[in-house]
C-alpha cells in the first residue's frame, strides 16, 4: 500500500489528458511543486472537479505511485479563480504562477512559497486595481528571494503603505526582479 500525503495546495495549472483525465500541476506546501494524475476529474458530475480548478486552494490527498503521483482525494477551500473578478486581475496572477511554474523546484518542502503564493492571493483579491502592479512586483520579489535570486531586503505584507512604497522605487524593484529572473537563466 502506498502512503497518501494529506496536504494543503494551489492549484497553478490544468491540463487535459485523455479522454475524462487531467495533469495538474500544484504548489503545495508540504510537497512544494508537484505534477499529478487526476483520474476521471473531466467527467460530468466528478467530486474532484471544483477543487482541481485552476487557482483552486484545496486540501489534498495525494499517493506517489510507480508512474508519479496521483491524487485520490480534494476538498476545496478558497475558490481564488472566481474571486479573481477581472480579467486584469487574472492575467496578473497567471504571470506570477507562470514565474512559480519556470522557477520553482519540484518536490520538496517549501512552505514560504506556498505563504507567499497564498497572500499574493488574498491581496490581489481584496485590493484595488491601482495597486495590481505593485503586488505583482512585490511577489515576485518575494518569490525570488526564496529562491535565492535576490538577498536584498524586502518590505513584508502587503498593506497599503508597503504597496504605495513599492510604486514610489517602482523601477528599483522592477530592476531588482529582472536581475533575479536573470539569474535564474530564464
Amino acid at each position: 500500500m502506498r502512503h497518501r500525503y494529506h496536504t494543503r495546495g494551489i492549484i497553478l495549472t490544468r491540463t487535459s489528458v485523455g479522454e475524462a483525465n487531467a495533469l495538474i500541476t500544484v504548489l503545495a506546501a508540504e510537497l512544494g511543486l508537484v505534477r499529478a494524475r487526476a483520474q476521471g476529474v473531466r467527467r460530468s458530475g466528478a467530486k474532484l472537479a471544483p477543487a482541481l480548478t485552476t487557482f483552486a486552494e484545496s486540501t489534498l490527498v495525494v499517493v506517489r505511485g510507480r508512474e508519479g503521483w496521483r491524487i485520490a482525494g480534494a476538498v476545496l477551500e478558497t475558490p481564488w479563480f472566481a474571486r479573481f473578478t477581472t480579467r486584469e486581475t487574472r492575467d496578473t496572477a497567471a504571470r506570477v504562477v507562470g514565474l512559480v511554474i519556470r522557477l520553482a523546484p519540484g518536490e520538496g518542502e517549501n512552505t514560504e512559497l506556498f505563504s507567499i503564493l497564498e497572500s499574493f492571493f488574498t491581496a490581489l483579491a481584496t485590493c484595488s486595481p491601482e495597486m495590481y502592479e505593485a503586488i505583482e512586483i512585490l511577489a515576485a520579489l518575494r518569490i525570488l528571494a526564496v529562491l535565492g535570486f535576490d538577498a536584498g531586503g524586502i518590505p513584508t505584507g502587503f498593506s497599503l503603505k508597503v504597496l504605495k512604497k513599492v510604486m514610489s522605487e517602482r523601477l528599483v524593484y522592477i530592476a531588482r526582479v529582472n536581475r533575479g529572473i536573470e539569474a535564474s537563466g530564464l
